[in-house]
């Protein structure tokens, strides 16, 4: 048995320019960190040729004995099926699938779901992928075998984990770069840090699509997306300065900068949310993923978060309490002799029972 889990992340600054469409002729940088909401993958042993899948969180379940006949669409399965059609290796097993947070919530759970899943499968099929390999090949699955408008960002948060600030070259290059900030500095920027659902879950592929096509024409789209590449640049000289109200000031400008991108990435109610969070002494702040809806992320020192939170909650708004992830993608258990499977147990040795015996 396996059992292998990723992170989904809060983005800071920099979302949209890791779309193609913008770093193929730019380059692109985001700011982000993974945060101790994860999805999980558990993988079982199975000896009749087939594969099952079962999704608590979208309560659909599949079986099946041919997986390349199979099309990657339409059957509310489209991420395990585009992941194992990938893979192309012939194996049984059950994968029953589980998050701690709701699909659609602008925090990257669709690229945590593939990241984990290409985890977990390649360590069964003992064929293990570096981190940035990992975060690819995911990326890629989502972008070509999906056909999703997808920029990179997520995957590579859920493989690497920890904060970064992550480049993405006109080569189509990738670079993680973990920011090693003063320990004082970083708790007190999770402690600054608060999250709120707004109660608006959506996929972000539409609008991702719609940004797509305004990036592609020079404008304002552009200019505004290159104001937010700017905003993540500065972001990450303030964390590491150590200057955290510049930062969250910064998270502000950033906000509004996004906002310009496209008409449909914020709300009337969603303005009217961080308004209020304003006027009660948050900094600054911005919705987690490509807008709409979903997490509303705030910056606010200690001593004005609960004016923040009482603001919110009286708009209906829920908090969600949360923390910093280092370690991004891994298996959290193998074992072989829970279900009997000896592919997995990659860290144990079986050996011959006369051998054993002399040992």
């Amino acid at each position: 048995m396996l059992i292998g889990r990723s992170p989904v992340r809060i983005s800071f600054a920099g979302g949209g320019t890791d779309l193609p469409s913008y770093y193929e002729q730019f380059g692109g940088c985001v700011l982000s960190t993974a945060i101790n909401k994860y999805f999980y993958t558990i993988l079982g042993n199975r000896t009749d040729g087939r594969v099952q899948v079962i999704s608590s969180d979208l309560r659909l379940f599949g079986n099946w004995s041919d997986l390349r006949t199979l099309p990657a669409q339409g059957s509310g399965l489209e991420i395990p099926l585009a992941v194992l059609k990938d893979l192309g290796a012939e194996f049984s097993a059950d994968l029953f699938l589980a998050s701690e947070i709701p699909p659609g919530t602008g925090l990257g759970s669709s690229a945590s779901v593939c990241v984990n899943l290409l985890k977990v499968l390649t360590t069964y099929l003992h064929a293990p992928l570096s981190k940035y390999d990992l975060a690819e090949r995911a990326y890629r699955i989502t972008r070509f075998g999906l056909g999703r408008h997808v920029g990179k960002q997520d995957e590579y948060a859920a493989a690497f984990g920890g904060l970064n600030f992550i480049r993405f070259n006109t080569d189509g290059s990738t670079q993680v770069e973990p920011l090693q900030l003063d320990p004082a500095v970083l708790s007190a920027l999770q402690s600054n840090l608060m999250l709120f659902f707004t109660g608006a879950a959506h996929h972000s592929w539409d609008l991702l699509a719609d940004q797509e096509q305004s990036t592609r024409q020079a404008g304002p789209a552009v200019e505004a997306l290159h104001e937010v590449k700017e905003a993540a640049v500065m972001m990450k000289e303030a964390l590491l300065c150590g200057n955290l109200e510049h930062f969250g000031h910064l998270l502000d400008d950033a906000w509004q900068a996004k906002k310009r991108v496209s008409l449909h990435i914020s709300t009337p109610r969603i303005d009217r949310l961080y308004e209020a969070a304003r006027e009660n002494g948050a900094l600054g702040g911005k919705l987690t993923g490509a807008g709409g809806g979903g997490f509303l992320l705030l910056y606010a020192e200690p001593a004005r978060q609960q004016a923040v939170r009482e603001a919110l909650h009286a708009e209906g708004v829920q908090e969600m309490a949360f923390a910093f992830d280092a370690q991004g993608a891994h298996v959290i258990v193998n074992d072989p002799f829970i279900d009997r499977d000896q592919h997995a147990g990659t860290r144990w040795t079986f050996l011959p029972i006369g051998r054993a015996a002399a040992v």
